[in-house]
Order: structure tokens, then sequence, then C-alpha cells
């Protein structure tokens, strides 16, 4: 696979992401090349989150601005806070950048948000050294939920591509 290319493809075998794809009111999977090889799957999403363009984090700020008219909660950015944290010290339950990490190990990486409108987890799961794959899956709770993601949906399928294939053009 070329660097930036992305492909929109089906759930990788083996990840455990797959579990929670069950009854899924959204889902996607995006295939693209590792930028590094040797790096675990927390890792390459740390260094993802770190080179997260300007443009989405104008959007999670306009977002965070307009969801809180109806209640609900401010994500922050895209970026991890602390970019200096070892990969090796997190644990599940620890703020990964908007998500709350789920579970880790060498292949794979579950982040989540919950909230009471929807729950969101994306894997960053390794094929090999040469690939990667980001999967996302979410369970709307209520109506609010539905809206959400009647606007969020859409927009994601071109966002996420877009991010995926920038990754290299740190801010």
């Amino acid at each position: 696979m070329k660097p930036g290319e992305v492909l929109k493809t089906t759930f990788p075998a083996g990840s455990r992401i797959l579990l929670a794809k069950a009854g899924a009111d959204f889902s996607d999977s995006y295939r693209f090349a590792s930028a590094e090889p040797e790096a675990s799957a927390l890792e390459q999403f740390l260094t993802l989150s770190a080179r997260t363009p300007a443009w989405m984090n104008f959007l999670m700020s306009l977002r965070n601005q307009v969801v809180g008219w109806v209640g609900l909660k401010d994500l922050g950015g895209m970026a991890v806070s602390d970019s200096r944290k070892p990969a090796s010290s997190y644990r599940p339950g620890d703020r990964v950048g908007i998500f709350t990490l789920q579970y880790a190990d060498d292949r794979e990486v579950i982040l989540e948000d919950r909230d009471k409108h929807l729950h969101v987890q994306v894997s960053l799961f390794r094929l090999g050294e040469a690939e990667l794959q980001m999967s996302t899956v979410v369970h709307i709770h209520n109506r609010l939920g539905r809206l959400y993601m009647s606007v969020v949906g859409p927009v994601h399928g071109l966002i996420v591509p877009m991010m995926l294939r920038q990754r290299g053009n740190v801010r």
C-alpha cells in the first residue's frame, strides 16, 4: 500500500472491535500504510493524534460549542494533552485525547467515548508491520444520538480518510 493511500474496507479479522460491531447503528473501517511499522498500535495512535490537522481541531472546537447547547459534554481537542507521556504508561480508563482507553495490546488499541446520546468505539489495528486499519463503531442511545449521527455520520466518512491521508503533515 502506498503512503497517503486510504481504502475503505471491511473490519479486520482477529480484531476485538468486531465484538462491538454487532447491533451497531454506524460502523466503518479504513486501511492505510503504517508510518511506524515497529510501533505498537497505541504508539501509532498517539502519533496520529499528535499530528491532528489544525482544521480538525477547529471542527472539534465548533462541535464542542454547538453540542453544549443540548447538554452534551465538551470533548476537548483531538490531540493528546500530554505528548511526552509514553504509550507504555497508559492503562484502561485513562484519557487519550477525546477518548478513554478501553483496551490495548501490541496489535490493537480500542478507545471509546460514552455520553448520554451514544457510545463510540475506535480501533487502530496493526495488519502486520506495513499497514494499519482504523475502525469506528457507534451505538446510538436516543433521538439526540440519531440527530447527532445524521450530521456526523456523513461527515465522518469524509473527514477520517482526509485525516489519515494528511497524517504526515504536522500542524
